[in-house]
Protein backbone atom coordinates (compact mmCIF):
# COMPACT_ATOMS: atom_id res chain seq x y z
CA UNK A 1 0.00 0.00 0.00
CA UNK A 2 1.35 3.43 -0.93
CA UNK A 3 1.83 6.40 1.38
CA UNK A 4 -1.04 8.13 -0.43
CA UNK A 5 -3.31 5.14 0.26
CA UNK A 6 -2.25 5.11 3.92
CA UNK A 7 -3.05 8.81 4.24
CA UNK A 8 -6.42 8.31 2.56
CA UNK A 9 -7.24 5.61 5.12
CA UNK A 10 -5.99 7.67 8.09
CA UNK A 11 -8.23 9.40 10.63
CA UNK A 12 -8.90 13.04 9.76
CA UNK A 13 -9.27 14.00 13.41
CA UNK A 14 -7.00 12.73 16.18
CA UNK A 15 -7.70 13.22 19.90
CA UNK A 16 -4.58 14.79 21.45
CA UNK A 17 -3.11 15.70 24.81
CA UNK A 18 -0.95 18.84 24.91
CA UNK A 19 1.57 18.70 27.73
CA UNK A 20 3.78 21.64 28.70
CA UNK A 21 6.84 20.90 30.80
CA UNK A 22 8.05 24.00 32.61
CA UNK A 23 9.06 25.28 36.01
CA UNK A 24 8.25 28.87 35.07
CA UNK A 25 5.25 28.94 32.72
CA UNK A 26 1.63 29.17 33.71
CA UNK A 27 -1.45 28.47 31.60
CA UNK A 28 -1.58 32.21 30.83
CA UNK A 29 2.08 32.43 29.74
CA UNK A 30 2.27 29.08 27.93
CA UNK A 31 2.48 30.37 24.36
CA UNK A 32 4.02 27.13 23.06
CA UNK A 33 1.29 24.89 24.46
CA UNK A 34 -1.33 27.32 23.18
CA UNK A 35 0.28 27.31 19.72
CA UNK A 36 0.16 23.50 19.64
CA UNK A 37 -3.50 23.49 20.67
CA UNK A 38 -4.45 26.19 18.16
CA UNK A 39 -2.64 24.47 15.28
CA UNK A 40 -4.23 21.10 16.13
CA UNK A 41 -7.74 22.54 16.22
CA UNK A 42 -7.18 24.53 13.00
CA UNK A 43 -6.14 21.27 11.30
CA UNK A 44 -9.32 19.49 12.47
CA UNK A 45 -7.90 17.57 15.42
CA UNK A 46 -9.28 17.55 18.98
CA UNK A 47 -7.42 18.74 22.06
CA UNK A 48 -8.93 16.58 24.80
CA UNK A 49 -6.67 17.97 27.52
CA UNK A 50 -3.94 20.53 28.16
CA UNK A 51 -1.69 19.93 31.13
CA UNK A 52 1.26 21.76 32.60
CA UNK A 53 3.78 19.91 34.77
CA UNK A 54 7.07 20.97 36.35
CA UNK A 55 10.36 19.88 34.80
CA UNK A 56 10.52 16.77 36.95
CA UNK A 57 11.03 13.40 35.21
CA UNK A 58 8.65 11.48 37.47
CA UNK A 59 5.85 14.03 37.02
CA UNK A 60 6.41 14.16 33.26
CA UNK A 61 6.33 10.37 32.89
CA UNK A 62 3.28 10.08 35.16
CA UNK A 63 1.38 12.74 33.20
CA UNK A 64 1.95 10.86 29.94
CA UNK A 65 1.53 7.38 31.42
CA UNK A 66 -1.93 8.39 32.66
CA UNK A 67 -3.13 8.74 29.07
CA UNK A 68 -1.36 5.85 27.35
CA UNK A 69 -3.30 3.05 25.72
CA UNK A 70 -6.63 4.84 25.99
CA UNK A 71 -8.88 5.66 23.07
CA UNK A 72 -9.56 9.19 24.33
CA UNK A 73 -5.92 10.19 23.57
CA UNK A 74 -4.18 8.86 20.46
CA UNK A 75 -1.36 11.42 20.42
CA UNK A 76 0.59 13.30 23.08
CA UNK A 77 2.47 16.43 22.10
CA UNK A 78 4.79 17.69 24.82
CA UNK A 79 6.74 20.92 24.79
CA UNK A 80 9.68 21.87 26.99
CA UNK A 81 12.60 20.27 28.78
CA UNK A 82 14.43 19.05 25.68
CA UNK A 83 17.64 21.02 26.08
CA UNK A 84 20.84 20.04 27.84
CA UNK A 85 20.66 22.08 31.02
CA UNK A 86 20.59 20.33 34.39
CA UNK A 87 16.78 20.75 34.71
CA UNK A 88 15.98 19.48 31.19
CA UNK A 89 14.77 15.93 31.76
CA UNK A 90 11.81 15.46 29.44
CA UNK A 91 13.83 13.41 26.95
CA UNK A 92 14.91 10.87 29.57
CA UNK A 93 11.44 10.68 31.14
CA UNK A 94 9.62 10.13 27.87
CA UNK A 95 12.02 7.93 25.91
CA UNK A 96 11.95 5.46 28.80
CA UNK A 97 8.24 4.98 28.00
CA UNK A 98 8.77 4.23 24.29
CA UNK A 99 8.13 0.79 22.83
CA UNK A 100 9.41 2.13 19.50
CA UNK A 101 11.36 5.29 18.76
CA UNK A 102 10.63 7.32 15.64
CA UNK A 103 14.23 8.37 14.97
CA UNK A 104 13.40 10.23 11.76
CA UNK A 105 11.32 12.79 13.62
CA UNK A 106 14.21 14.15 15.68
CA UNK A 107 16.57 13.98 12.73
CA UNK A 108 14.21 15.90 10.45
CA UNK A 109 13.35 18.42 13.15
CA UNK A 110 17.01 19.24 13.76
CA UNK A 111 17.62 19.50 10.01
CA UNK A 112 14.74 21.98 9.60
CA UNK A 113 15.80 23.81 12.74
CA UNK A 114 19.37 24.07 11.46
CA UNK A 115 18.04 25.93 8.42
CA UNK A 116 16.52 28.53 10.77
CA UNK A 117 18.93 28.82 13.71
CA UNK A 118 22.17 27.22 12.56
CA UNK A 119 24.39 24.98 14.64
CA UNK A 120 22.42 25.62 17.83
CA UNK A 121 19.89 23.10 16.44
CA UNK A 122 22.14 20.32 17.72
CA UNK A 123 21.20 21.27 21.29
CA UNK A 124 17.63 20.09 20.77
CA UNK A 125 16.67 16.61 21.90
CA UNK A 126 13.27 16.68 20.20
CA UNK A 127 12.06 13.13 19.71
CA UNK A 128 9.04 10.96 19.03
CA UNK A 129 8.00 7.40 19.60
CA UNK A 130 5.18 5.01 20.31
CA UNK A 131 4.26 4.11 23.88
CA UNK A 132 1.43 1.62 24.49
CA UNK A 133 -0.01 2.34 21.04
CA UNK A 134 0.04 6.13 21.51
CA UNK A 135 2.29 8.40 19.46
CA UNK A 136 4.26 10.80 21.67
CA UNK A 137 6.08 13.84 20.31
CA UNK A 138 8.54 15.81 22.47
CA UNK A 139 9.24 19.35 21.26
CA UNK A 140 11.42 22.19 22.54
CA UNK A 141 9.80 24.89 24.64
CA UNK A 142 10.34 27.76 22.17
CA UNK A 143 7.20 28.74 20.28
CA UNK A 144 9.08 29.08 16.97
CA UNK A 145 10.39 25.51 17.35
CA UNK A 146 6.90 24.25 18.20
CA UNK A 147 5.42 25.90 15.12
CA UNK A 148 8.17 24.48 12.92
CA UNK A 149 7.62 20.93 14.17
CA UNK A 150 3.84 21.16 14.01
CA UNK A 151 3.60 22.74 10.56
CA UNK A 152 6.36 20.83 8.78
CA UNK A 153 6.30 17.41 10.47
CA UNK A 154 3.47 16.59 12.84
CA UNK A 155 0.35 17.98 11.18
CA UNK A 156 1.12 16.61 7.71
CA UNK A 157 1.53 13.06 9.10
CA UNK A 158 -0.45 12.87 12.34
CA UNK A 159 -3.39 10.88 10.97
CA UNK A 160 -1.07 8.58 9.04
CA UNK A 161 1.06 7.89 12.13
CA UNK A 162 -2.02 7.18 14.25
CA UNK A 163 -3.27 4.81 11.56
CA UNK A 164 0.01 2.91 11.71
CA UNK A 165 0.04 2.70 15.51
CA UNK A 166 -3.43 1.15 15.45
CA UNK A 167 -2.32 -1.74 13.21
Amino acid sequence: MSVAAHRADAPASVPCLVLTVSDTRTRDTDSSGQAIADLLVAAGHTVVARELVPDDPIKVADAIRGHLGRKHVRAVIATGGTGISRRDSTYEAVTALFDKQLDGFGELFRMLSFEQIGAAAMLSRACAGVAAGTIVFVLPGAEAAVRLAMEKLILPELGHIVRETAR
